[in-house]
């Protein structure tokens, strides 16, 4: 049984996390798994285990501890990027007083939805369609029933340097950060290899995470940017952690982990971070559903030299679902300028969770499906015809088209259906294999035995150069 660790941080003000371009007007979607860490590769340095970390993780073939992304939680709602093989909900799993009601919800809005809410769709739980709402601020799906505000928000904050003599302004410096509600934070789960890794780095982990929540996260620290509260940690055994209702499937799910389920048939793993394939797993790209994000930087080393670019690469993002015969295991990658003095790591260490079989979903999706079709083609018995202000009726169509994907993401191969579209759940065949994606990965620690010094900048990149202003290098 794999212990694991739960840790939820409280902003004590904004984080900025910026994208991979370096643009001061946005942030990131996430605070990522590379980013997080190369973070935590900082602090173990300044705590005197950088060598034996590195040893442990980005340098092992089968990595002692991994982390998820950072997610939003509030309250005691915790967020995640859902399976994008069951996102949207399979339609047998869902309810409501009128099937047209179903064209309505715009699931695909939703980028974070409550992890309970998937546990339910893992368990083949039915769940009320009109229960949830879509938040356009931080796009979580929240609860329709219940008040509640956005967990976060993004701004712009501005500064200025004045001059002290005439007191005019010389120079105003804006920048987009997140700013956090109250009871609202961001929560990752660690996940150890077994029993020895657990006792050896549990301990130096929230030791790591306590540092970090005095010196901060991501860029503009040295303002005092990205630190948060005393950190919450909480100790299980992995998956329960995270899903209590399917504890008692746990050691199915373990057995299906370790390479002892029965036959040939891959599985499915829904991916909790950013991955960068190893030599060592076996990855059939012409199924699951994943999306892939480029990212880049510059180096910033004190012994080396800072500035260079690093070598930009292509990582599979959070939510895919990879089919794989065993667990991906992933590589922390050197991308360090050819000729660089030391390497430069960014993280691709997968943490992900084997989902169910989907085939009892798909059976009750398709009866569903049916009902919903025809529904559709009788629209003119079932249509809804909402009301304006003024008490006019407003003729509305049944169904919208989705909408289009406006993220910088690009989509590798979606080849299970996700079921976006009610008359094609889970029948269409499968697209034709694509090349497999590069596998990558960075964060720039120095190996056992090389010297380096660490520089946390303030996190700006340099003009004219793709960046990652919030990464922490070395």
């Amino acid at each position: 049984m794999q212990q694991a660790v739960l840790i939820r941080l409280r902003p004590r003000g904004p984080w900025r996390y910026g994208p991979s371009d370096g643009g001061h007007d946005r942030v990131d979607a996430l605070y990522r798994s590379d980013r997080l860490y190369s973070a935590l590769t900082l602090a173990m340095q300044q705590l005197g285990f950088l060598d034996e970390w590195l040893q442990s993780t980005a340098q092992a073939s089968a990595p002692a501890v991994v982390f998820s992304s950072l997610f939003p939680y509030q309250g005691d709602t915790l967020f995640v990027p859902p399976p994008a093989t069951l996102w949207p909900p399979p339609l047998g799993l869902v309810t409501t007083p009128s099937p047209v009601f179903l064209t309505k919800i715009r699931w695909n809005a939703a980028r974070f939805v409550p992890l309970n809410l998937v546990e339910s769709i893992l368990a083949g739980q039915r769940i009320l369609a009109d229960q949830w709402i879509p938040d356009a601020e931080s796009g979580c799906l929240l609860r329709r029933d219940r008040p509640s505000s956005s967990p976060y928000r993004v701004i712009t904050r501005s500064r200025a340097a004045v001059d002290r003599l005439s007191g005019s302004s010389v120079h105003v410096d804006a920048s987009a950060c997140v700013e956090w509600e109250a009871g609202s934070g961001l929560w990752t789960a660690a996940r150890f290899a077994d029993e020895a890794a657990y006792a050896t780095w549990n301990s130096r982990l929230q030791a790591a995470f306590r540092l970090l929540a005095d010196t901060g996260f991501g860029a503009r620290r040295t303002s005092g940017w990205g630190q948060t509260a005393e950190p919450e940690f909480q100790t299980g055994s992995w998956p329960a952690l995270l899903f209590p209702k399917l504890a008692a499937a746990s050691s199915t799910i373990s057995a299906r982990a370790a390479g002892e389920s029965s036959g040939d048939q891959p599985s499915f793993y829904w991916l909790l971070s950013l991955y960068s394939p190893s030599s060592s797993d076996a990855v059939d790209w012409r199924e699951g559903s994943y999306e892939a994000s480029v990212r880049g930087g510059i180096v910033e080393s004190a012994s080396a030299g800072s500035g260079a670019e690093k070598k930009r690469v292509r990582m599979i993002t959070e939510g895919s679902v990879l089919s794989a015969r065993q667990e991906p295991l992933g590589a922390a990658v050197d991308v360090a300028p050819d000729g660089f003095a030391h390497p430069v790591y960014r993280s691709g260490l997968a943490l992900s969770l084997l989902l169910p079989e989907l085939g009892a979903l798909a059976e009750a999706g398709s009866e569903m499906d049916a009902i919903l079709a025809e529904a559709l083609r009788a629209d003119e018995s079932v249509s809804i015809t909402p009301e304006t202000e003024s008490g006019e009726a407003q003729p509305e169509v049944a169904r919208e088209e989705p909408e289009a994907d406006t993220g910088e993401q690009e989509t590798v191969k979606p080849a299970i259906e996700d079921m976006r579209e009610p008359e094609a759940a889970l029948r269409e065949e499968p697209a034709p294999p694509q090349a497999e994606p590069e596998g990558t990965a960075e964060t720039g620690e120095p190996v056992a035995g090389e010297s380096a010094t660490v520089e946390p900048a303030e996190g700006e990149p340099a003009e004219g150069k793709p960046a990652e202003d919030s990464n922490y290098e070395i």
